[in-house]
């Protein structure tokens, strides 16, 4: 591996062993269940959402390093987000870890979440590092939803 790899690794590892926003929100107005039966991730999305802006985001659940780290920095980087920003982070983000190395794509742009641009490389982690999103969107566009990834139907934007 190389240092960006070792750099990658770290960030995922902090992130799974001490996830930020990982609670059930008591003010949360809407919520969606994920599950990831391959690998048996779960992870449920809380959103508080007043006036078209995420005023709070959490999650709870259980997965993989990589199901775990993906919900913690997605809490971090949607909270404070319009849905719309948010769902345009969601589209980018499922860009960069399903098209692999797109010379168009913007990297940069992602900020932290780029940590996740390698899993493109093992198809069956791309299902744990878009889990929370996909939650996180059926959240947004419905209430009380429930996402799978192995079930494009179950979610409102696919």
């Amino acid at each position: 591996m190389n240092e960006l790899d070792d750099l990658y690794q770290e960030v995922i590892l902090d992130h799974q062993r001490n996830p930020r926003n990982y609670a059930r929100l008591p003010t949360a107005n809407r919520q969606a269940e994920g599950a990831n039966p391959l690998c048996g991730d779960q992870v449920t999305v809380y959103l508080d959402v007043k006036d078209g802006i995420i005023r709070n985001i959490s999650f709870e659940g259980e997965g993989c390093a990589i199901a775990k780290a993906s919900a913690s920095m997605m809490t971090s980087v949607i909270k404070g987000k319009s849905l719309a920003e948010a769902s345009d982070t969601f589209k980018r983000f499922h860009q960069m870890i399903t098209d692999g190395q797109d010379p168009c794509f913007d990297l940069e742009a992602m900020g932290k979440l780029a940590v996740f641009s390698g899993v493109n490389a093992f198809p069956v982690r791309v299902k744990c590092a878009s889990l929370a999103w996909h939650t996180l969107n059926a959240a947004m566009h419905k209430p009380e939803a429930t996402a799978a990834t192995d079930e494009a139907k179950k979610d409102p934007e696919k």
